[in-house]
C-alpha cells in the first residue's frame, strides 16, 4: 500500500539584508509500478518546481521574520512561518549572523510504503521537531562554508557589492551538493542528517 509522506520541496537560503544567497527547488516524486515493469517500485519526479513560484514564496516570509524578531526570545526555530495551503508548509531558523533558513515542506511530496520510517499519511503533518535535524545540517553546511578561506560573505552583500560585478548568489559546488542532500534525504522523524 502506498502512501503519501511529508517531503521538501524547497530551501531558500536568505541572506542578512533579505537577498536570496541559494534557492534549491526538490521535485515531488511518485512510485512508478505499472509504467516499467522491468523498474518496478523506481522513484521517479512526478512535476519539476517553479523557481520563480517558490522564489516568491520564500519572499513572502520574509515578513514574518520581521514581526517576530522583537518578541523572539533566544532560539534559532522560528517554527512555522506560514501554511500556503493544505499541502505547502514553510518553516523558518535564524542563524546569529542574520542569514535565514528556510524550508518549504510538501505534505504530500514523497511516496512511501505503509510502515516505514517518517509519519504515515500526510494528514498528520508534522511534529515540532521534525526539521530541526534538517536546520541543524543546514546550518553546519553554512558554517563550513564561511570556514573556507575563499569565500567572502561580503561578495554576496548587495549593500557592500555594488562595484563588483559578480553573484550574489552562493555557488561553492561543495554547499550545494550538501544542501541538496540535504533536501533528498529528510524525511519525518528522522534524527541526524
Amino acid at each position: 500500500m502506498e502512501t503519501r509522506q511529508p517531503s521538501i520541496a524547497a530551501i531558500g537560503i536568505i541572506g542578512r539584508h533579505n537577498n536570496p544567497l541559494h534557492i534549491s527547488l526538490f521535485p515531488s516524486t511518485t512510485t512508478n509500478s505499472s509504467s516499467s515493469p522491468d523498474r518496478p517500485g523506481e522513484t521517479i519526479p512526478q512535476h519539476g518546481r517553479d523557481k520563480l513560484e517558490f522564489s516568491f514564496m520564500l519572499n513572502s516570509s520574509l515578513d514574518i521574520f520581521e514581526a517576530r524578531m522583537p518578541s523572539k526570545g533566544i532560539g534559532h526555530d522560528f517554527g512555522l512561518l506560514h501554511a500556503l495551503d493544505e499541502r505547502i508548509a514553510m518553516y523558518g531558523w535564524l542563524l546569529n549572523t542574520g542569514v535565514k533558513l528556510i524550508i518549504v515542506v510538501d505534505m504530500e511530496g514523497a511516496s512511501g510504503k505503509a510502515g516505514m520510517g517518517g509519519v504515515n499519511g500526510a494528514g498528520l503533518g508534522l511534529r515540532g521537531g521534525d526539521l530541526t535535524p534538517a536546520f541543524q545540517a543546514l546550518q553546519t553546511a553554512y558554517i563550513r562554508l564561511l570556514r573556507n578561506p575563499f569565500y567572502v560573505p561580503d561578495d554576496h552583500d548587495p549593500k557592500l557589492a555594488k562595484e563588483k560585478r559578480g553573484s550574489l548568489q552562493i555557488t561553492s559546488p561543495r554547499f550545494i551538493r550538501e544542501v541538496e542532500r540535504i533536501g533528498k534525504v529528510w524525511y519525518p522523524g528522522i534524527s541526524v542528517i
